[in-house]
């Protein structure tokens, strides 16, 4: 399957999975608000996420994927006797941790999330107790999806997440009037559950067979530990950043962690559409040439007279890094401009009903404000992660990973007496922005350079037409009022319109302004249309 076609096939799995995301917290928040029990279940939830982070969720992109691809390429059987033996090893891990985890859970929900009364504490800590099978199926579905994608199987690995997030939509929508807050935990199984399952159509329809017999012991199983070592301590530095979060969270006040979890699942939203989508599709062709310089001799700047081939390897590698940073900055931009535009609008549409009341919206909405200047970083700086993980360089990321953690405290530290819930935002966003320039400069560094001519004059016409989507749109609202479309229908009209006449806008300037990319989705466009009959 070309990059085009596993690049549209994992946008279609985001868009669903991120629709049905922000659905799950639309119900999530109609049932139960922003308050404490909305606060305890999120203090749970982070704990089996997190580990999944931690033992799994990085390792797909970094190691396993690689090490799959490695093993199918050469030899189908020995694929399969892979996946086995980590399958296995990894199931054996999660069930004891599993296990471990619910014993401690009062301790863990303590550390994480003390500051809480002991109420709080008692709910976030049953519901953990429930929750932790679902690590042990979240884990499983992971090294499923991983092998698919090496096997470049992409269909079923996409929807993966959409089905997780289903599942906890239907333990909310059809178990709360029985179970109150437990139904999102009973939806969380569900969809773990549902995601594991979903993976096996994917094993089974290639040759008819399905698992193959369980194994623990593998000679790839060392190697593999040793390329994620670095990742993994990448992801505690993560982890303990997380946990550091959620602890000051909890001091600035009851609801104001639920608000930083809305507020970051609408952020989510365009960063997994566009920063995620366009990494995953540039990342196989950033590997291939990133090995073909090494196949050469050639692995850093000043490695000696480089040939033909280790200059062509690099251009290729500069050109494909370049392309991507093109797409994603073309995308980000007046996602992060409309969104910072009109977020209490999308806010409020997307999360006021039930027990969110307009308070929750101003708040979430306040937390959105202090998150948003990091969005385009941290959407380029997907990008810049991947290249180095394309060069075998898994070491850096976590070193200014940690070094981002640092900044993380010293803002969030110095400011979260005075300003609360929006200091800990505020300190994300500079994290973001602060990772995103150092993994730049040392990209640069060690390349020699990032990018070219076509990327700055790229980066100069989205932010000129974002500009120009951001006044029209505000032009129009200020013509309106502030009352015209406030709710019910009237709101969805005045977000979709204003969205409409942004897109339409910004689309049209980057046209004006004879953007590569535009005219050449208008090119296209025009073929299709000359093509049909009549």
């Amino acid at each position: 399957m070309g990059i085009g076609k596993a690049a549209f096939i994992i946008m279609i799995g985001n868009i669903v999975s991120r629709l049905l995301g922000l659905v799950r917290e639309q119900v999530i928040a109609g049932y139960f608000g922003g308050g404490a029990n909305t606060d305890a279940f999120t203090a749970a939830g982070r704990v089996p996420m997190t580990i999944y982070d931690l033992l799994v969720g990085g390792m797909i992109s970094a190691a396993l994927i690689p090490v799959f691809s490695e093993y199918v390429g050469e030899d189908e059987e020995a694929g399969w006797r892979l996946f086995s033996a980590i399958l296995s090893a990894m199931a054996l891990v999660l069930c004891v941790v599993a296990l471990v985890l619910g014993v401690l859970s009062g301790h863990v929900i303590a550390a994480i999330a003390g500051e809480y009364d002991r109420s709080t504490q008692g709910v976030a800590a049953q519901l953990l107790r429930l929750m932790v099978p679902a690590l042990v199926f979240m884990g499983l579905s992971g090294v499923m999806t991983a092998f698919l994608y090496a096997r470049r199987s992409f269909v079923f690995p996409a929807f993966a997440t959409a089905a997780y997030n289903l599942g906890v939509i239907l333990g909310a929508v059809l178990l709360t009037h029985y179970l109150g807050i437990v139904s999102l935990v009973v939806g969380t199984l569900l969809g773990a559950l549902a995601q594991a399952l979903l993976q096996l159509p994917g094993l089974g329809l290639r040759r008819g067979r399905m698992l193959p017999r369980p194994r623990l012991r593998h000679e790839a199983l060392p190697r593999l530990m040793r390329l994620y070592v670095p990742v993994m301590a990448g992801l505690v530095v993560s982890a303990v950043g997380v946990m550091i979060d959620t602890r000051l969270a909890s001091q600035t006040g009851e609801g104001n962690l639920a608000a930083m979890r809305f507020a970051t699942t609408l952020i989510q939203f365009p960063l997994g559409l566009v920063a995620a989508a366009v990494s995953l599709a540039v990342l196989p062709s950033l590997s291939a040439h990133a090995s073909a310089a090494v196949r050469t001799g050639e692995t850093e700047v000043g490695g000696g007279e480089a040939s033909q081939r280790q200059r062509e390897a690099r251009r290729l590698f500069n050109l494909t890094l370049s392309r991507g940073i093109r797409l994603v900055a073309l995308g980000i931009f007046p996602a992060a401009a409309g969104l910072i535009l009109l977020r209490t609008d999308i806010i409020a549409l997307l999360f006021q009903r039930g027990a969110f009341v307009r308070e929750d919206t101003l708040r979430t909405s306040t937390a959105f404000l202090f998150y948003s200047p990091g969005i385009i970083a941290a959407a380029l700086d997907q990008l810049f992660i991947f290249a180095f993980y394309a060069r075998k360089n898994t070491i850096t990321p976590v070193i200014v990973g940690l070094a981002g953690v640092g900044v993380y405290m010293v803002v969030a530290l110095s400011l979260v007496d005075r300003l609360g819930m929006p200091a800990l935002a505020m300190a994300n966003s500079v994290q973001w922005v602060a990772h995103a320039v150092i993994m730049f400069v040392l990209l640069w560094r060690s390349m020699g350079r990032v990018g070219d001519a076509t990327v700055v004059a790229t980066i100069v016409k989205a932010g000129a037409a974002s500009l120009t989507m951001v006044a029209a749109i505000f032009a129009l609202l200020t013509a309106l009022g502030p009352s015209w479309g406030a709710s019910g229908v009237g709101l969805v009209v005045r977000v979709g319109g204003m969205g409409a006449v942004g897109l339409a806008v910004y689309v049209g300037v980057l046209w004006l302004l004879r953007t590569e990319e535009v005219n050449d989705l208008m090119l296209q466009a025009r073929r299709r249309l000359a093509a049909l009959p009549g």
